[in-house]
């Protein structure tokens, strides 16, 4: 049994969430899991169909994106989750959907506003969109760039990675992190329902106000903060 058969069987099953969850169609998506301890990555083979997967057909790669294990090409935005790995270290999966409310607000090139207490249960902040990418970068390693294009999107809006889990690449669709692959999908679904609220929102109301600072926190803080009290 192949060393690797764990992280294999983690992503095989978190890639399997993603049209049960209503986040892709065809093959538009892909999750990551990482394996920090060796080094390593499991993802999704490119294009094949969901149907079609099973643990023994995900690639194993390691943080510069080269092929460890596999038979398979892996997904064509392997290199974006090697990058976002190998910079931060305290991440255990990735999710990059084209799920449909998150990719509009991503091809208007727009952040989501705060509106509502929903949006402010998992962030204190506007979910961010990366600025498109220069033709230079275009030209370049696509999808390497890709990866510093979302890093310097948050490093630029002084947003840490484990502040918020989730970020809108300009012109492409989002892209979703967390400490487990789980926590990832989590997040890949949460951002979709958040964008179709904002969306719903200012279709409804196009005057609609950010929502103020003070239940943004109470919602933040009641859920994530040291005196939390939601859940069990």
């Amino acid at each position: 049994m192949s060393k690797y058969a764990s992280v294999k069987e983690e992503a095989f099953e978190a890639n399997m969430q993603l049209p049960a969850l209503g986040l892709v169609v065809f093959t538009f998506g892909n999750v990551s899991v990482a394996d920090h301890q060796n080094g390593v990555f499991a993802i999704k083979p490119s294009g094949v169909p969901y149907e079609e997967l099973s643990a023994d057909k995900m690639v194993i790669l390691d943080f510069e994106g080269k092929i460890v294990e596999g038979d398979l090409r892996p997904s064509s935005d392997t290199n974006t989750h090697a990058v976002l790995y190998k910079n931060w270290e305290n991440i255990g999966g990735i999710v990059h959907t084209h799920s449909t409310y998150a990719t509009a607000w991503a091809q208007a090139n727009r952040n989501i506003p705060i509106y509502g207490t929903t949006h402010a249960d998992h962030s204190t902040s506007d979910i961010p969109c990366a600025p498109p990418m220069s033709d230079e970068m275009i030209k370049g390693d696509y999808e390497y760039q890709t990866g510093f294009q979302i890093i310097n999107c948050l490093q630029e809006s002084s947003i840490s990675y484990q502040e918020i889990e989730m970020v809108l690449v300009g012109n492409h669709a989002p892209f979703t992190w967390g400490a487990t692959a789980k926590k990832a999908v989590y997040n890949a679904k949460v951002l979709e329902e958040i964008a179709r609220m904002a969306y719903l929102t200012e279709q409804i109301n196009p005057s609609a106000l950010r929502l103020k600072d003070a239940l943004i926190n109470k919602h933040f803080e009641r859920k994530h903060g040291p005196n939390s009290y939601y859940g069990q």
